[in-house]
């Protein structure tokens, strides 16, 4: 059996993923399609609408094989690690290409990745965000600069791709009408995740239907929807209580800014008022909402980095394709393969993922981790 992979977030499962996974299949021919897709905690720096067990059973739902979590010490990191993690994953499981969304597939994302190689002293240059680095590297080695999110991450993704023994065939194709961030339904059939999220939350179910499969409109109606207010009396009490040294250790904490954070923390009102006070030219939205899911999970840097070269893959779920493709490809795995966290698990190897599957549950309420089993969609709910 051939394998066709995606990195996903599915936050939640619309139609533009649903065509990404129609596209996938056609195009690259696959007997099976995996998806690597975070967990509970996302890239952006935020908690998952949707906890992880429902959106990989919309995931399988909607057609996707074999669903594989991407751990949170990659799920939370800006696109270069992002795209390390999922694609050192598929490549762990023999997949054979790649399918991803961009705004500009025509690129030579291949050409670019081989250019910024040779520039790579470039980034000690420059003192802002990785996106601006990035950028003023890769502008310096080929006159190109990505502004768009999936273009930037597609070039991760070559990047990733090429640290492979095996590199996998790439795939990049058009991400359909609705741009990354826009933030209301505009059209009939295709929406952004930011705008079904807001209309999620605003209960606007009439404008969904068109935009969703069915599926997801029934969990989005029927479930509890998480957001970042909900964390955010947790997430005040971790930065009122830890010492300032204790701040500082967190992943992805720039000096100085745990004393801002620190400040802010004893006035804000809600999590959005404390973000926008925090904010300052330096720091993106984005790269502050990395660190405040650091501080509330109490990631350190120094475990975050080490849990980066212990990868595995751990399983959500999978039909009777998915299941046989697994069983092909078991016993030639690089990477440690998890079907279920026992209490050994939870404290040595898996344990960022369980910390971060507890703080998920005391809003979710469901549990998260511990003894929970892989969705068969033929048994489940088939």
């Amino acid at each position: 059996m051939r394998a066709v992979g995606l990195i996903t977030e599915y936050n939640p499962l619309h139609n533009g993923h649903r065509y990404h996974l129609q596209q996938a299949k056609q195009l690259s021919g696959a007997d099976c399609t995996v998806a690597v897709m975070s967990g509970n905690w996302l890239q952006r720096g935020e908690p998952a609408i949707l906890d992880k067990w429902t959106r990989a059973q919309l995931a399988l739902q909607a057609g996707v094989d074999l669903v594989v979590e991407l751990p949170v010490f990659y799920a939370t990191q800006p696109a270069h690690l992002f795209a390390r993690g999922g694609v050192e994953i598929l490549g762990a499981l023999g997949v054979d290409s790649l399918v991803f969304g961009a705004e500009h597939p025509e690129l030579d994302f291949e050409r670019l990745t081989t250019a910024l190689a040779e520039h790579t002293a470039a980034f000690k240059h420059y003192n802002a965000t990785y996106a601006t680095q990035f950028n003023a590297a890769l502008k310096a080695a080929t006159g190109v600069t990505l502004t768009h999110a999936n273009d930037m991450l597609s070039f991760c993704y070559y990047v990733a791709n090429q640290r492979l023994a095996h590199p996998m065939t790439l795939i990049p194709i058009q991400r359909q009408h609705a741009d990354h961030g826009e933030a209301a339904i505009t059209d009939t059939h295709f929406a952004s995740g930011t705008a079904v999220r807001k209309a999620a939350f605003a209960q606007q179910w009439d404008e969904l239907a068109g935009v969703v499969p069915a599926s997801t409109l029934h969990q989005l109606r029927t479930q509890r929807l998480q957001r970042w207010d909900d964390f955010w009396p947790l997430l005040q009490y971790q930065l009122l209580t830890a010492s300032i040294a204790q701040s500082g250790s967190y992943d992805q904490m720039a000096e100085g800014l745990e004393y801002r954070m620190h400040e802010m923390a004893q006035t804000a009102t809600d999590f959005d008022d404390f973000i926008h006070q925090v904010k300052s030219k330096r720091y993106t939205y984005t790269r502050l909402q990395r660190v405040a899911t650091a501080a509330l999970l109490q990631l350190t840097q120094t475990e975050v980095q080490r849990a980066q070269t212990q990868n595995y893959v751990r399983v959500l779920g999978f039909n009777t394709t998915g299941q046989a493709y697994l069983h092909q490809v078991k016993k030639t795995l690089s990477l440690p393969l998890y079907t279920k966290i026992n209490k050994d698990l939870r404290l040595h190897a898996l344990s960022l993922d369980y910390r971060a599957g507890r703080v998920y549950q005391l809003i979710n309420g469901a549990s998260q981790d511990l003894y929970r089993k892989p969705w068969r969609l033929d048994e489940s709910f088939g």
